[in-house]
């Protein structure tokens, strides 16, 4: 897999976080229904406008997954994000073949409030944005990946 320029990912981040309005802009969204909430399909009329492209909220996942697997190498645990990527994460057991014992899964809007910190691990859990199963699957030591890129 070819690396994401940082440059490229940041402004991919910024603009799917514009698109979801301006509490995203400041680094997330404003509540958890909004950090959950679909690209696009947010109705809040003030300040909103349509949801980010497929290709820049790609983008913008993959590079948040490939800063994930950076900063905390190691095949213990799958993040998966569909459709847009999954990576292996966290050093310990290594998984070769079929499902992984310990696989995180989420939905691209909440990954990305996950990863730029506007969203905590543990509330995403306890609302149910994130399925988690096996021993291993706590990211919150992990997170956020992106803090500090929302700024221009």
């Amino acid at each position: 897999m070819r690396r994401i320029d940082d440059e490229a990912g940041a402004a991919a981040l910024r603009l799917a976080s514009l698109a979801q309005g301006p509490a995203a802009a400041r680094g997330g969204p404003a509540s958890l229904s909004d950090a959950a909430a679909p690209s696009g399909s947010l109705s809040e009329p003030e300040g909103r406008v349509e949801g980010p492209d497929r290709a820049t909220l790609a983008l913008a996942v993959r590079w948040t997954l490939q800063r994930l697997a950076e900063q905390a190498p190691g095949h213990t645990l799958e993040v998966r994000v569909p459709p847009f990527g999954a990576v292996q994460v966290i050093e310990g057991p290594r998984h070769t073949r079929g499902t992984p014992p310990n696989v995180v899964e989420t939905d691209p809007a909440t990954w990305l409030a996950l990863a730029t910190g506007a969203l905590a691990f543990s509330d995403a859990l306890a609302a149910g944005r994130v399925q988690a199963s096996g021993t291993r699957t706590d990211l919150s030591a992990f997170l956020p990946v992106a803090a500090g890129t929302m700024e221009a």
